[in-house]
């Protein structure tokens, strides 16, 4: 760690690391209050996590609800948090959830009114619909597709997505895209032929070009390449700004109001993996820059750690991406004719069950150990034939899917006991002639709350046809969730719960006050932006006549 930047130092009022929603946001805000901003993303494209992203932002009370006459309030959506959280985490969380629920819906009419951003809201319920607060739709919103050509000079530097980013996330959560997607394509023709012409995308990639967007016209400066490695000191303590390598060199920027560490998740760091998430993981969804750069900074510069065994777990196949197996998020174990089971060849859960990954991660209070992994998914050559990207996830890793002509023999190739195994289909099946599972009391017929989703497909249908099929269903991870703790101004506390002046943190790379268990499906995107939205506005508020004296503005 350097401590007393060099006076020949370029100066900027706000040093922004990492170029996802939450880095994008912070330095949208900062600019607009009229400071200098300065963005440095680690690689040669922008976007992060964010610009893989579906970009599905839940955002409660949002201004988007109020004009189709949907009422909602910050309260009851605290409500709603406070009964979904895991106990005891109101304890430290509830200033940050009061905070979130606050400031969230001015975040986004100042988005939509500082860039391109046009967002509307999907048809999705609060999926915890039985608790307190929960509301039937008015929360989860997307953007409407953009043309990359919007993000001027960086349109090639948009990082890609492993998701098919032509359609929007309307589409894909309207249509039956996963079952059908060349009819569901045909379907939508016109759109996709125009998007194509027009360099148009949706999802991640229209959230990122929006807000680049944004950025550029409000004088941000965006640097590629540029990875910050330590942060600089004074001698209170204080952060001071940040030394970077780039192109072979080093030098310090000095930031006035303050450095925000949005660098992502640690997720690519295999130690720090294993370290917080022992046992199976099957694929990462992120980009491979994330390895934990901000989490050592802060360490470093005496921040407290905390949620760091918290993560977006997503149920995912594999694909290839930049020449890598990487998560492609597909919900394959909610197929009618699907099961999962867990090391001992047991059923255990209703396969529908929304947040299915905080499941999985459940971990003995002795060992640490998931106590449920390595898991599967248990299927027939029915699915084979429904849902195409399992045909396309087995050729991209042709060990990832398992065949075999009974179930004995699958069994036995995964490592189960065979009885244990076929006593647990043969429930399934019973329950499938029945039309009621009794054992998890996964619906028999359509579901409520996966009724605006039809990527689910909920009932049961038996497993009797072969071969007969079995899939890893361990952990997908598409974010870490924990990082330097923060107070509700994005603020990075010390252990003893003092403010490191000058330091902020937001995204992924911060300990998540929502952590693994999701409140919606968009409880990442939305989030992340909002206390990228209130790291800036707290920075803004700096008395800064103790910082180093300006040396240019970056």
């Amino acid at each position: 760690m350097s401590k007393n930047a060099s006076p020949k130092a370029e100066v900027t009022d706000v040093l922004v690391l990492g170029s996802g929603s939450a880095g994008l946001t912070a330095a949208l805000t900062a600019a607009a209050q009229g400071l200098s901003v300065t963005i440095l993303e680690k690689t040669d494209r922008l976007g992060g996590t964010s610009a893989m992203s579906g970009a599905g932002t839940w955002i409660p009370a949002n201004s988007h609800a109020r004009a189709e006459g949907i009422a909602d309030s910050p309260e009851e959506a605290l409500a709603y948090i406070r009964a979904a959280a895991p106990e005891g985490w109101a304890a430290t969380e509830d200033a940050l959830w009061q905070a979130f629920v606050t400031q969230a819906p001015a975040m986004l009419d100042f988005v939509e009114a500082e860039t391109p951003l046009r967002f509307r809201l999907t048809p999705e319920p609060d999926p915890l619909r039985d608790l307190p607060g929960a509301k039937p739709r008015g929360r989860m919103l997307s953007p409407l597709a953009l043309s990359r050509w919007r993000a001027g000079r960086y349109a090639f530097r948009l990082r890609r997505s492993t998701i098919p980013e032509i359609f929007t996330y309307h589409e894909s959560v309207t249509t039956d895209l996963y079952h059908k997607p060349y009819r569901t394509a045909l379907s939508l023709w016109p759109r996709l032929a125009w998007r194509l012409l027009t360099n148009a995308a949706g999802k991640g990639t229209a959230l990122i070009t929006g807000l680049l967007r944004g950025c550029l016209d409000h004088g941000c400066r965006i640097e590629l390449s540029a990875r910050a490695v330590s942060l600089t000191l004074d001698d209170s303590g204080a952060v001071t700004g940040a030394v970077v390598e780039q192109n072979g060199a080093t030098r310090t920027i000095t930031a006035r109001r303050g450095v925000l560490i949005a660098t992502g998740g640690f997720e690519w760091d295999a130690a720090m993996l294993a370290q917080n998430f022992p046992g199976p993981v099957d694929y990462l969804g992120s980009p491979k820059a994330n390895e934990g750069d901000g989490h050592r900074m802060a360490t470093a510069a005496g921040a407290a750690l905390a949620h760091m065994d918290q993560a977006t777990l997503t149920p995912s196949i594999p694909t290839r991406y930049q020449g890598a197996l990487h998560a492609l998020p597909v919900p394959f174990h909610t197929e009618p004719n699907a099961m999962l089971v867990n090391r001992h060849g047991q059923r255990f859960v209703n396969e529908l069950r929304f947040n299915i990954g905080e499941l999985l991660d459940t971990r003995d209070p002795v060992t640490g150990q998931p106590i449920h992994l390595p898991a599967w998914v248990i299927s027939d050559a029915a699915m084979l034939d429904a849902l195409p990207p399992v045909r396309w996830a087995a050729r991209h890793d042709p060990a990832w899917l398992r065949q075999a002509p009974d179930i004995a023999s699958l069994a036995r190739m995964i490592g189960l006991d065979p009885d244990v195994l076929a006593a647990s289909v043969a429930r399934f099946n019973a329950a499938s002639a029945a039309g009621r599972d009794a054992e998890f009391g996964r619906p028999a017929g359509r579901d409520a709350a996966a009724s605006a989703d039809k990527r689910r497909r909920a009932g049961l249908d038996p497993i009797i046809r072969p071969p007969f099929l079995a899939m890893p269903f361990n952990r997908s991870i598409l974010a870490t969730k924990g990082g330097p703790r923060t107070n509700e101004h994005a603020e990075v506390l010390r252990p003893d719960g003092s403010v490191i002046a000058g330091l902020f943190c937001a995204g992924v790379a911060m300990a998540n006050p929502l952590g693994t268990r999701s409140v919606g499906t968009g409880t990442t995107i939305g989030p992340n932006m909002t206390w990228g939205w209130i790291a800036a506005r707290r920075m803004a508020q700096r008395n800064t006549a103790s910082l180093a004296p300006e040396a240019g503005r970056a």
